[in-house]
């Protein structure tokens, strides 16, 4: 037998062993099949929610978020009339109950995920006239002002209407006296004030922040009540685990951090 024959024999025996014992200390990777997740989202979420998706892309590149924000109340109904949803995050508590009531959620996967603030907003350095919630009443009283707030099957739209309960206005006769404009979901209303079809607005912190909006006024939970942003995953999802999976992510110090930043606080 050559040497050149001897050599190529002992390498493959050589590559052989290699081989063998790769085979008994790795196992080999399983990649991980695309996942649309589609998360019905509230409009006010809107910032956040894309700022988190491209966090979310390093953590589980396999999936795809695909947003639908809208009213609290739109996605409700959406959801109850069948359409196809994985995760639903929402303004207020009143509809993640309806959807509970209506057995579409997933069992003890509902969180309160975060809290927001409701505020009195204007465009640019603000008005003159108008400082505080005082101050608005007198103003819509006397028919001076045109206010902007979310219809009433609009979260938004609720907590003006108890927003001015507690000043013991109401709104249907303020808005038939023509100072009330309705619009149906609480960005609408940020951008009524913004491009200055409103003088005022009644929208969230996080709104007034996204829409470079000049804060008068905080509301207070004695006013209002807390505004509490829940999160589930819906029973008719058909990627459960990667629902939970999002869900726990958007706990996470890393989401978190981007909820806090845009204006959102951590329940109380």
């Amino acid at each position: 037998m050559t040497k050149g024959v001897i050599a190529i024999l002992v390498i493959a025996m050589a590559a052989a062993l290699l081989g063998a014992c790769a085979s008994q200390t790795e196992e080999p990777t399983a990649r991980a099949e695309p996942v649309e997740l589609v998360v019905f989202a509230a409009a006010s979420m809107t910032e956040a929610m894309n700022q988190i998706e491209e966090l979310y892309k390093e953590v589980a590149p396999h999936v795809t978020l695909v947003f639908n924000f809208d009213s609290s109340g739109t996605l409700r109904t959406q959801i109850m009339e069948g359409a196809a949803a994985d995760v639903f995050f929402s303004a207020a508590t009143r509809e993640m109950e309806q959807l509970e009531e209506a057995d579409l959620l997933l069992g003890g996967t509902t969180v309160d995920m975060l809290e927001n603030q409701v505020v009195l907003v204007t465009a640019g350095d603000g008005l003159s006239e108008i400082t505080n919630f005082s101050d608005m009443v007198d103003a819509l009283i006397t028919g001076d002002v045109l206010m902007a707030m979310g219809n009433m099957d609009v979260p938004a739209g609720r907590y003006a209407e108890k927003l001015l309960q507690y000043f013991g206005l109401d709104h249907t006769s303020l808005a038939n006296t023509g100072v009330i404009t309705y619009a149906s979901n609480v960005r609408a209303v940020a951008t009524q004030v913004r491009e200055g079809s409103a003088c005022i607005g009644i929208v969230y912190l996080t709104d007034a922040m996204d829409f470079g909006l000049h804060v008068l006024d905080i509301a207070t939970a004695e006013m209002i009540g807390q505004v509490i942003y829940p999160a589930a995953v819906l029973s008719g999802s058909q990627n459960t685990d990667t629902a939970q999976s999002f869900l726990a992510f958007l706990q996470s110090d890393t989401a978190m951090a981007v909820f806090h930043a845009g204006g959102f606080l951590s329940p109380t």
